[in-house]
């Protein structure tokens, strides 16, 4: 058996190849597996041309066509072979208001490519039960993505007067304005990850917040962010999954998180949970966070027994399943 997988082009990111690449070591023990990035970046109707053009031409006839995710138009290319569609959340639809590119995306990324696929992918069931909002199926599946085998467990010492914070992300969904308010009074240092404008900047001086900015960082170098901190932040108002979650209970972090899905689902309720949209409840989180010894050291107990579910061995078993079912 031999699978491809086709991911997005380098240009628009790697998390999805990140999280793909941490089970994938596990399924190449097993099958032969070969890696494809499709040349255009951008979804305009002659980028999404020329993207299934070049899949078409690398399609797996005899294995396995496994769309990674982002991409999921080029699976027009792919009919008639073996597909699976991994479809990580539907924030291409929920953050649309024009309801012509409403449309186009709802055809292009969403119902012709859950048509054409043989099997498709949720990484939760909050992505499982939005899809399943606007079109009825019977491929869905949900399998959890994996974390990575380089994140482990370390002790630290909690630094009760001057907590780090770490807060991974700075898009429109992480919280990142709302964090900086509910930070105002409380000794810190925030350590944000992710590139700053000039509006954060000022904020963080009117709050006189002490605060690091980092991007660009290397899978280690991250994995040391989160030995270096005490807190793990991510109040967002909007995600596919979560790793943060997940690496900071591995790594034996406090987390805090917002009370939406998938945020819940994902931490097994081990984190100390806030209204992403309300300052005062995030404020709340740090101080039960810093004051509180015994639930903090609850809550990272209890991180550490929910995040064994999401072993890259687990998960790779789980898609070699689907594959092996596929293939039938």
């Amino acid at each position: 058996m031999k699978i491809t997988y086709f991911y997005r082009n380098p240009q628009c990111g790697f998390s999805i190849q990140r999280v793909f690449q941490t089970f994938t070591k596990e399924i190449e023990k097993y099958v032969e597996v070969d890696k494809i990035f499709v040349p255009a970046k951008n979804s305009m109707p002659w980028n999404v041309l020329r993207n299934c053009i070049f899949v078409f031409k690398h399609r797996n006839k005899a294995g396995i066509n496994h769309i990674t995710g982002h991409i999921h138009d080029v699976a027009l290319a792919l009919s008639g072979q073996k597909t699976v569609l991994t479809i990580h959340d539907l924030v291409f639809l929920d953050n649309v208001k024009n309801p012509v590119k409403k449309f186009y995306k709802w055809l292009f990324w969403l119902y012709l490519p859950v048509k054409l696929a043989d099997k498709v992918v949720c990484i939760s069931n909050e992505t499982k039960s939005k899809i399943l909002k606007h079109i009825r199926s019977n491929k869905l599946s949900v399998i959890y993505n994996p974390i990575d085998n380089s994140f482990r467990y370390l002790e630290k010492t909690f630094n009760e007067k001057k907590p780090v914070i770490l807060h991974i992300g700075t898009g429109w969904n992480k919280n990142l304005t709302r964090t900086v308010q509910a930070l105002e009074g409380i000794p810190c240092h925030l350590r944000i990850i992710g590139k700053i404008n000039n509006d954060i900047v000022n904020l963080l001086k009117i709050c006189q917040i002490d605060y690091s900015n980092l991007y660009d960082l290397s899978n280690e170098n991250i994995w040391q962010e989160y030995i270096n901190c005490d807190i793990v932040n991510f109040p967002s108002e909007y995600e596919g999954f979560g790793m943060p979650i997940i690496e900071g209970q591995k790594t034996g972090r406090v987390v805090v998180a917002s009370n939406i899905e998938p945020l819940i689902e994902v931490s097994g309720g081990a984190a100390e949970f806030v209204n992403p949209t309300d300052i005062q409840s995030i404020k709340q989180a740090y101080k039960n966070i810093i004051n509180d010894k015994k639930h903090r050291e609850k809550l990272i107990f209890n991180g550490l027994k929910n995040v064994e579910r999401f072993s890259a061995n687990i998960i790779a078993q789980q898609y070699l399943e689907l594959y092996k079912e596929l293939l039938k």
